[in-house]
């Protein structure tokens, strides 16, 4: 299945499955007419198998050693791509950026195999609005020393992430925007 027609059966599985018209608030404190809830699509098996084959094509040509974001967004898309990368003989690790460091064990940050200096990563997420905390997780990564060579998202929701990461050199790939839902707002 190439990436036309992966993202083509996404879009599909979104419009039917993911999109809703109601008033929310979103992570971000903002309000909304509107919420997409990729849980609905990364936590059932076909659309967990369609995002990660549709990351691992948007890296298949950066030597990327590692793929994790915030939790809980990232977390099943995360688990899927690690597996799909291994059984095509070309595993990267995973990891979770917790919202803050655990306060007994280890007190980690980062969950996962550790991460070493100069790892190539890719930060990633399923919906993104302002961006913070696909930023907090990229830096986390670079607070470690890897290199984050890109932040891949199911959905943006085009208010603001792409100029808030850009301000901080990283660069936002998202599979869908608000305008391939066809939101009225």
């Amino acid at each position: 299945m190439d990436l036309n027609a992966i993202k083509s059966r996404l879009l599909e599985l979104i419009k039917e499955k993911a999109l809703f018209y109601q008033p929310i608030e979103l992570t971000s404190g903002k309000k909304s007419k509107y919420y997409v809830d990729g849980k609905q699509i990364t936590l059932s098996g076909e659309g967990a198998w369609l995002v990660a084959k549709a990351v691992l094509d948007l890296i298949k040509d950066d030597n990327i050693e590692a793929i994790g974001g915030p939790t809980i967004g990232a977390d099943p898309i995360l688990g899927a791509i690690v597996s799909l990368s291994h059984l095509s003989g070309s595993p990267i690790k995973g990891f979770i950026v917790r919202k803050e460091s655990k306060k007994h064990g280890l007190q980690k940050y980062i969950e996962g195999p550790f991460l070493e200096k100069g790892m190539r990563v890719v930060i990633i997420d399923d919906v993104v609005t302002t961006g913070g905390s696909l930023l907090k997780a990229a830096k986390a990564a670079q607070e470690l020393g890897c290199e984050v060579v890109k932040i891949i998202v199911l959905v943006d929701r085009l208010e603001g992430a792409i100029q808030k990461l850009e301000q901080h050199e990283f660069k936002l790939i998202s599979l869908f925007t608000r305008d391939d839902l066809d939101i009225s707002l």
